[in-house]
């Protein structure tokens, strides 16, 4: 169990890491996609993903790495 929390923790970060630099190093293609489907500011737009990123980190957190390092002191 701790090596599928510990993979899953890796795979989790890599894809917050990926959201992360797309929305820096590409963000006005983004924001052009996401405005084709959805007519919102570009303060909401950011709002939401950045509010979606903190959600995720924590989400991260809370289901893989607290219970990677509960196991590991456990065992």
């Amino acid at each position: 169990m701790r090596g599928v929390l510990g993979w899953c923790a890796v795979i989790n970060m890599g894809m917050l890491l990926w959201w992360f630099l797309f929305l820096v190093f590409a963000h006005d293609w983004v924001y052009h996609i996401h405005s084709k489907w959805f007519k919102i500011p570009v303060e909401t737009f950011n709002a939401i993903h950045y509010g979606g990123m903190a959600f995720f980190k924590i989400a991260i957190f809370f289901f893989n790495i607290i219970p990677y390092i509960a196991l590991r002191i456990v065992t």
